[in-house]
């Protein structure tokens, strides 16, 4: 399949081309959040230590993939923070900047001299965002919070999989991916409220685990009400029946929900049981949840006899709710996600054009733009530094 091929352009601006970022976060949950700002023209600048953001070395086939997703539209300075030309650099960066985003152990960034209140005092507008697995307090501030601890913590890892087997953590970093996300929208309302005159700099807390918790939607409540603690259902639901993963004649999956009653009873009519809309233990949504897995059954039997595509036209040409299950390679086939650019082929030096995913949300007015590729660790060292009034010449030595 081909993607359409987007070229780094300098010059582009996007809506946020105003805002100055500063991150020295580490791994996931910064970039994320980062990349958000990024991809809509905030000029990013990564202060990364001599080791570089550790991000740079997760890598698959000894190629650096996750930093050239999550390090595009960002430039890289590299700070010796233990020296004090170094510090100096910094506070001149921190005078420039609206956003300043940390992920230390809580206590850190005071030990270093950074703490907020010192920020704040040097730059009143300054947006300073700290993210940490469990926040900047209670009783479990202090402890290391990678996203595995949380998504085990937050409850989440408690309803995945299934019932008879241990519990499943997410095979990506979905707790840091989620904090992003949320990070960026704190990050917006506190720099609208800044423009508005509702307020000037202030501290975000972003924890991984209140994020992740946020999930679960209103399971709280659900115990609360009913003493009940809801079980693991594999690709079933507690809330929704049908709705579940089925195995085809041919060995691929299909993804069918039947939210609604409309839905469902087409489900029932295309597998050639429409009187079980009228069985009282199927006639309500409560009533197929609490007897799923005859659903389940009925309906994996009529996908069993199928090959997945004759299955897949005939569930959507009925206007039932289905999709084939992908992986990496099924997604990257497909036209769709070409023909949408949810794929595009960016620029690359090292493989000529690389795929990743696009800018994410799509917007009409003020899009996002293709700035600038993941930076080589210092690469914008001199640059940046002139932009401050340090000269580059005496940083050298010092950044070692």
């Amino acid at each position: 399949m081909d993607f359409e091929t987007k070229k780094f352009d300098p010059s582009a601006r996007g809506p946020l081309d105003n805002i100055r970022v500063l991150d020295l976060s580490r791994l996931m949950a910064g970039n994320m959040l980062s990349l958000q700002l990024a991809d809509f023209g905030a000029d990013v600048i990564k202060i990364e230590p001599p080791e570089g953001d550790p991000l740079r070395a997760w890598k698959d086939d000894g190629h650096s993939l996750f930093w050239k997703a999550y390090g595009r539209n960002k430039r890289s300075v590299m700070l010796n923070l233990r020296e004090p030309q170094a510090m100096d650099a910094l506070w001149r960066l921190v005078e420039t900047a609206d956003v300043f985003i940390e992920n230390f152990r809580p206590g850190t960034l005071e030990k270093m001299g950074l703490a907020p209140e010192k920020l704040l005092a040097r730059n009143p507008d300054l947006i300073v965002v700290r993210i940490s697995g469990f926040g900047q307090t209670g009783p479990y501030a202090h402890l290391p919070g990678f996203g595995t601890i949380v998504e085990a913590m937050s409850g989440f890892a408690d309803r995945t999989g299934f019932p008879d087997r241990e519990p499943v953590l997410p095979p990506l970093a979905l707790a840091d991916m989620i904090a992003g996300i949320y990070g960026a929208s704190a990050t917006m309302m506190a720099l609208y409220a800044r423009q508005g005159g509702t307020a000037r700099g202030q501290v975000i807390d972003l924890s991984l685990l209140e994020p992740m918790f946020s999930v679960l939607g209103p399971e709280a409540a659900i115990h609360a009400v009913t003493g009940k603690i809801k079980q693991r259902s594999g690709s079933a639901s507690n809330t929704a029946s049908p709705r579940n993963v089925y195995l085809c004649a041919d060995g691929k999956y299909l993804a069918l929900s039947g939210s609604t009653p409309a839905v469902a009873k087409r489900i029932f009519e295309i597998i050639g049981r429409p009187e079980m809309i009228g069985d009282p233990r199927f006639a309500t949504n409560s009533d197929r949840v609490k007897n799923r897995m005859l659903v389940d059954e009925t309906i994996g039997n009529w996908f069993a006899t199928r090959e997945s595509a004759e299955a897949l036209e005939t569930m959507r040409a009925a206007g039932a709710t289905v999709g084939p299950v992908y992986n990496i390679a099924d997604a990257m086939a497909d036209s769709h996600f070409a023909e949408r650019e949810i794929i595009v082929a960016a620029e690359d030096e090292e493989f000529g054009t690389l795929p990743m995913h696009n800018i994410v949300p799509r917007m009409s007015g003020t899009p996002g733009v293709w700035r600038l590729p993941a930076p080589e660790l210092g690469q914008h060292n001199d640059e940046i530094f002139r932009e401050i009034g340090v000269d580059p010449r005496a940083m050298e030595g010092e950044q070692k």
